[in-house]
């Protein structure tokens, strides 16, 4: 079977950087130049101008055992200090580290000198529990000042935290606990969550009870932060608060150096069927990338900017791009804890007015979601602090992208759209804002440094103008450098495919245009094969959102006994639009839309008009659940949902 991806949608608009964007910009074109001229020579550079080494390295690049690289092996640096200390070091300590902002509205204002004292405290306090270098801390926290000092600590001490999103069950928890053999779980008593405390250290609690015989208990002690305030079980045995052993801590701690190859942190990639797969990521390499890519690709100003990344520390977007890339910077940023619609659908506005946002980088999802809800909304707010924006998570429309850009960034903020993974670390694809003429919808240009192609499946170049699958071609110094405990499973599930020619697949399909720009078109599970035509599911749904009806739509691909495969479409509608129209009417007309944007071929054989999608809690659209219904098959697994009764809903709607 080809892995040929037949491409029928157009986009032609195109977005200059603004005049004085570009002349002020961090990314330049010489670093595209440097880059090709001496790939390894300049991620060196790189490393030693933004990173401080306590011993300097003097090796780059060890691919002599592939798949398994090392980089900067023989330096010795410590992430805590790089990402504290030398800030403070450097007459920077009285700079805004977090400006924190709590669902209910507290905040808190956390300089650099005051979050270093806080992390070395902490340091003190997981080294007095017998916490050491190498040794694994589960961290499950909500979006609390807590949760990033956590995190520092235990780099700073050498040992690896395994961050578990603070919505996961107690059975995703203590499966992530056990796999990684953690000695302590950092936890809240509970986090502010759409208005009300959602409980944490009970979901600890139950991963750490009822162990049967032949299961280990790793786990020595919990140490927990009082943030919601409800009431919690204690076992005095195990189990100490926060405020009353940080506090008591000392705040003097040496910054150990570590090798560059230090295990930093494990993260356990979320909505893979059975065992949780445990990305491993080291700190040299990581730390470089994750700072040179904040730094060019948000164009970072350290002194003048402020900075909000929206992830939850939870996911990989939220340890590279609010814990270690911005405070390996020097850059203020925003910690915001709740969701973007609570206590009311302008909040998110509201903070960026508050604190004079400048840079905002943030999920498609959330755009498409503020769509459905009308521009009225940010229009009551004064956004005009912002200068950037960033979309992540998965591939952005471009209905969604020219509405980011022209309601949210007053048509005239460039919007980079970053393709990257939890494997990869950091991000891998994106435009530079000053530099790139920017297209809607597009991840554009490998960043510096970064070898990407789009090959067919023998591995051969498709040419611009063609679809096939997304490559990375050599070795990056943020790459994942294995599967906690499985280094088999780590070759089989990215290397084996193309292990002829040392390329890396993600999994990913993606189309190069006539200049050679790469757009992604979402996951190669997710195409579907139409009468002989394999079409991208994202092609699809991004004819459906240029409807000006349409909020966010979602399609797969249903047997059909006649094509093979038939596209099943489920859509949101704009509430302005659902008062006027009958969803039937509005089922009709988008049929003949699609066929009109993108060709009969294309043209969906259901349209379901549904109020939500099944999404997980990191905002992916989790397409196999409405396979099942589209099939009439049993709803399978539902548990990774961030509400497992959207599909209840759907399924009725459907009956």
């Amino acid at each position: 079977m080809s892995s040929q991806i037949d491409h029928l949608l157009s986009e032609s608009r195109r977005f200059a950087p603004p005049a004085q964007f570009a002349a002020e910009a961090v990314g330049t074109t010489e670093l595209y130049e440097r880059a090709a001229a001496d790939r390894e020579g300049f991620w060196a550079d790189q490393a030693r101008e933004l990173l401080h080494w306590h011993t300097p390295f003097t090796q780059v690049l060890d691919w002599s055992n592939p798949p398994f690289a090392e980089w900067f092996a023989d330096g010795e640096l410590n992430v805590a200090y790089n990402c504290l200390d030398r800030h403070v070091e450097a007459g920077n300590g009285e700079r805004v580290a977090l400006l924190w902002e709590g669902e209910p509205g507290e905040e808190r204002r956390i300089t650099y000198a005051e979050l270093t004292e806080e992390v070395k405290r902490v340091a003190n306090v997981l080294e007095g529990l017998g916490v050491g270098h190498g040794d694994r801390v589960a961290i499950y926290l909500p979006m609390i000042p807590e949760a990033v000092a956590a995190m520092l600590a235990v780099a700073r001490i050498g040992a690896i935290h395994s961050v578990v999103f603070g919505g996961f069950s107690a059975d995703s928890l203590r499966a992530r606990i056990d796999d990684a053999g953690a000695k302590l779980v950092i936890t809240a008593d509970g986090g502010y969550r759409k208005g009300k405390v959602s409980p944490l250290k009970p979901a600890v609690d139950m991963a750490l009870a009822d162990r049967g015989s032949g299961e280990q208990e790793t786990v020595e002690h919990v140490l927990v932060v009082r943030r919601g305030g409800n009431d919690v079980e204690w076992n005095p045995e195990r189990d100490l608060w926060w405020h009353e052993a940080v506090p008591a801590a000392s705040a003097d701690h040496q910054a150990r150096p570590f090798p560059a190859e230090n295990p930093l942190f494990i993260l356990y990639t979320s909505g893979t069927t059975g065992k949780p797969k445990g990305i491993l990521h080291t700190s040299g390499g990581y730390l470089a990338q994750a700072a040179f890519t904040n730094r060019v690709v948000h164009d970072v100003h350290p002194e003048s900017d402020v900075y909000w990344c929206t992830a939850d520390i939870g996911w990989i977007t939220g340890h590279t791009y609010v814990t270690y890339g911005p405070l390996a910077n020097g850059a203020t940023q925003v910690l915001y804890e709740g969701t973007p619609d609570t206590p009311h659908p302008g909040r998110w506005w509201e903070v960026i007015q508050k604190y004079g946002v400048t840079i905002f980088y943030t999920a498609p999802t959330a755009i498409r979601s503020f769509m459905k809800i009308g521009r009225e909304v940010p229009q009551r707010f004064d956004l005009s602090s912002l200068r950037l924006l960033g979309s992540v998570g998965e591939p952005i429309n471009p209905e969604a992208w020219v509405w980011y850009r022209n309601i949210i960034g007053g048509e005239s903020a460039p919007v980079v759209d970053t393709w990257w993974q939890t494997e990869t670390g950091a991000i891998m694809i994106s435009a530079l804002p000053g530099i790139t003429e920017t297209k809607p919808g597009s991840a554009q240009v490998p960043i510096p440094g970064i070898t990407i192609d789009v090959v067919d499946d023998s591995g051969e170049h498709v040419g611009n103008g063609n679809g096939g699958l997304l490559v990375i071609t050599g070795p990056w110094p943020s790459m994942l450098r294995g599967i906690w405990g499985d280094p088999e499973r780590y070759k089989e599930t990215y290397w084996d495919k193309f292990a002829d020619k040392g390329y890396y697949f993600a999994g990913d399909g993606a189309r190069l245009d006539e200049d050679g720009d790469v757009w992604l078109l979402g996951r190669v599970d997710d195409v579907m094969n139409i009468s002989g035509h394999r079409l991208s599911t994202a092609e699809i749904e991004s004819a459906l959102v240029a409807n000006e009806a349409v909020a966010e739509a979602a399609v797969v691909g249903a047997s059909d006994e006649t094509t093979g495969q038939a596209v099943v479409a489920f859509v949101i509608i704009k509430q302005s639009f659902l008062k006027a129209h009958a969803p039937e009417g509005l089922a009709g007309t988008l049929r003949t839309w699609v066929g009109e944007q993108i060709g009969p071929i294309a043209r969906p054989r259901d349209i379901y008009i549904v109020g939500e999608l099944p999404k997980t809690r990191s905002g992916k659209i989790m397409r196999r659940l409405l396979r099942d219904v589209a099939e009439g098959r049993e709803v399978g697994d539902t548990t990774t949902l961030a509400d497992t009764a959207v599909m209840s809903v759907i399924s009725a709607q459907l009956k």
